[in-house]
């Protein structure tokens, strides 16, 4: 056989299979181009609706002055979960940077397997005084710590009664498990002894909450949850990541600031607001819950342990906070001092006393364009919009931080006035 005639036996089959897997990459591409037209018109209506969420650069370190990429100057940081101002803390960063040469950058490691420091092992025993609880578990953030929590606490003969505006982590990680699901109105007890009544065939009932509504900075009524928690026999769940560190005359959390600590079983927080705000979350409570999420608990298994410099600024974090509350005590009168003046000049504040401070707008569109007109009055804050909010219910949520002087604060009152006026918000 001559080769011309080798390399055309070769070529004809080759070409057959060619043509005959042009029909599939056909369907291929009509497939990616028929997602990107059902994506872009999802990402048109989110423009049309004024909801759309976009990221400001910053280019400096976090705290209450911020260098933002585009604008000239430092900027006043009105939106950050800093509550204690501990993000750039000298000694909290230098714990990190210690952490960092003395155990390494990561474990590369889950915990079970190579991935527990003496460093994790501190900071869990820290946590746990801290929140005078028998045990702790760390997660890579509190949404993994929700989401580990109740598919191994509960099974099909429990019950588990949430809040109707609960944090999305807690919904989600509700939905893993395969108890019965009965949700209350946002801190309605009437509704919850409904509910409660309900449950009363369950094996174990667990009652969930916020201990603050990020949204709104509301408390949970949690003497009045407590006490129908014991009537129904039932546990308390809270979920303390906008309290843990400041509410509470040693900044404990929302159960030491109602005298029910002893009286909520289960604590889960975050290090990454007040504690530090690198990242993580963790549990806290009875120390054969602790033990079986050590076994079974998903997403503390299948995730990397915290990163040693993460763990050596939490841990010095809490040991600042063990050793004196001065910084959480000066929360209050920096809060009232905002929440107050807002009222005055005609704005709705939504909540009490907590550092959350929405200012309520209402239209989604008016909460972009005023936190867009604040940045050029030198204040960082952001609209929050549905899904964030319900709809109707847009805010610029301004969050006080211990970090922030009298003049900061008086600052970012006069440029709400100013661009209220302009937006005709407040006369």
């Amino acid at each position: 056989m001559s080769l011309g005639k080798a390399v055309r036996r070769l070529v004809k089959p080759a070409r057959g299979l060619l043509a005959s897997s042009e029909p599939a990459l056909t369907r291929s591409y009509a497939a990616v181009a028929e997602a990107k037209a059902v994506l872009e018109h999802e990402l048109d209506s989110i423009r049309a609706a004024g909801t759309w969420k976009a990221e400001r650069i910053i280019t400096s370190k976090q705290g209450p002055q911020i260098s933002v990429e585009g604008s000239r100057g430092s900027m006043l940081n009105f939106c950050a979960n800093n509550y204690l101002g501990l993000s750039s803390h000298p000694e909290v960063v230098q714990a990190g940077i210690d952490a960092l040469k003395t155990h390494g950058a990561g474990l590369s490691s889950v915990r079970f397997i190579c991935g527990t420091q003496n460093l994790h092992k501190i900071l869990e025993q820290k946590l746990a005084e801290f929140h005078e609880r028998e045990d702790c578990i760390l997660y890579a953030s509190c949404f993994d710590a929700n989401a580990g929590l109740f598919e191994v606490l509960l099974g099909p003969d429990d019950a588990v009664l949430s809040d109707e505006l609960n944090h999305a982590s807690i919904i989600d990680g509700i939905r893993l498990c395969r108890a019965k699901r009965l949700r209350y109105k946002h801190m309605d007890l009437s509704d919850l002894e409904v509910k409660l009544k309900e449950a009363q065939s369950s094996r174990m009932r667990l009652v969930v909450t916020d201990g603050v509504f990020s949204m709104d900075g509301d408390v949970a009524p949690l003497r009045g949850i407590c006490d129908l928690a014991e009537r129904y026999g039932a546990m308390v769940f809270i979920d303390e990541c906008h309290a843990t560190g400041f509410l509470g005359p040693r900044g404990r959390g929302t159960d030491e600031l109602l005298g029910v600590t002893d009286r909520v079983q289960i604590v889960n927080s975050t290090l990454g607001k007040a504690l530090g705000g690198a990242a993580g979350g963790y549990t806290v409570g009875p120390k054969p819950l602790i033990d079986l999420l050590r076994q079974r608990s998903r997403p503390y298994l299948f995730s990397n342990a915290l990163p040693p410099p993460v763990v050596g600024c939490a841990t010095r974090a809490v040991e600042l906070l063990l050793a004196s509350n001065e910084i959480a005590q000066s929360m209050t009168a920096k809060t009232m001092r905002f929440r107050n003046k807002m009222t005055q000049a005609g704005f709705t504040i939504a909540g009490s006393s907590h550092p959350i401070c929405p200012v309520m707008l209402g239209d989604a569109r008016l909460a972009s364009l005023m936190a867009d007109d604040m940045l050029k009055h030198g204040i960082y804050v952001i609209g929050f919009s549905y899904p964030v909010v319900p709809k109707g219910k847009a805010r610029i949520r301004v969050q006080i931080s211990a970090a922030h002087t009298d003049d900061d604060i008086d600052h970012c009152v006069d440029a709400f006035i100013q661009t209220g006026r302009k937006h005709g918000v407040v006369s």
